[in-house]
């Protein structure tokens, strides 16, 4: 074996050798090793390459074993395909795209369960008639929640790059928000007629919106319509045990499954 070689990638500290990292000569890393692309180094005169540092050690392996070996309940596979894509490793591309179709088939029989609940909320805000003069006012409101779970994690990712956040005068999607890949947590409230915007803001009061539809979510009967079509266009349909068809739009538990 060649003499070995201490890493720094993205502050995290890694001990292999030059034939292991030069092993596919035409990758990034090949090309790195070999001098055709001059590497940086660290203060402590470490080999420094600017990447995820946690993510590298799945490339380091593959490096050293020509195997993808991830962890059954690995989270980040976005993550690992942007690495993957940087480094440039073909067999390490190919692995991951045979990996990324073995779990979508793994994740094809699926369910999905949704609670919702709704409230009417008093809103109190000031409005500006003159620019001296204000008035308080009041309305009533509609908050909404929405507890999603689902036994498929590429589901939620999908809804997550469907539904967004207004707040602040901004876009954001819901994915963000999404700290367990099997659970969602949703709650937003209905536009007011004569809520200035900067009241939203400032009593934290996030809408929902459909992308790229960009249509308001306003109540939970267009919510839900969404969700279906979303779901059904992923493979799922409606359980026939619960609820029952005909009386859908008025349940607040929906479940929905999908089979291979």
């Amino acid at each position: 074996m060649s003499e070995p070689i201490t890493l720094n990638v993205g502050g995290k500290i890694y001990t292999t050798s030059l034939s292991t990292l030069t092993s596919f000569p035409d990758s990034m890393l090949g090309a790195m090793f070999s001098g055709k692309i001059p590497t940086k180094k660290d203060s402590q005169g470490n080999c420094f390459i600017d990447r995820d540092g946690k993510i590298f050690r799945y490339i380091l392996n593959f490096l050293r074993t020509s195997h993808l070996d991830l962890p059954e309940d690995f989270q980040e596979m976005g993550l690992l395909r942007r690495e993957v894509d940087f480094y440039q490793i073909q067999p390490l591309i190919e692995a991951l795209q045979e990996k990324e179709v073995e779990l979508s088939k793994a994740e094809k029989n699926a369910m999905l369960n949704i609670t919702l609940d709704q409230k009417t909320q008093t809103v109190h805000f000031t409005v500006r008639e003159a620019p001296q003069i204000y008035s308080l006012s009041s309305s009533n409101m509609e908050v909404f929640s929405a507890h999603i779970f689902s036994t498929s994690c590429l589901f939620l990712k999908l809804l997550g790059s469907k539904l967004y956040y207004c707040f602040n005068g901004n876009l954001s999607s819901i994915s963000s928000y999404l700290q367990d890949p099997n659970h969602l947590t949703l709650d937003w409230v209905a536009s007011v007629e004569g809520l200035p915007e900067e009241e939203y803001t400032r009593q934290n009061l996030k809408r929902l919106w459909v992308v790229p539809d960009n249509k308001q979510i306003n109540s939970f009967q267009v919510f839900v319509e969404e969700v279906l079509k979303i779901a059904m266009s992923d493979g799922f349909c409606i359980d026939s045990a619960h609820p029952h068809t005909s009386d859908f739009m008025n349940n607040k538990i929906i479940r929905l499954i999908r089979y291979k």
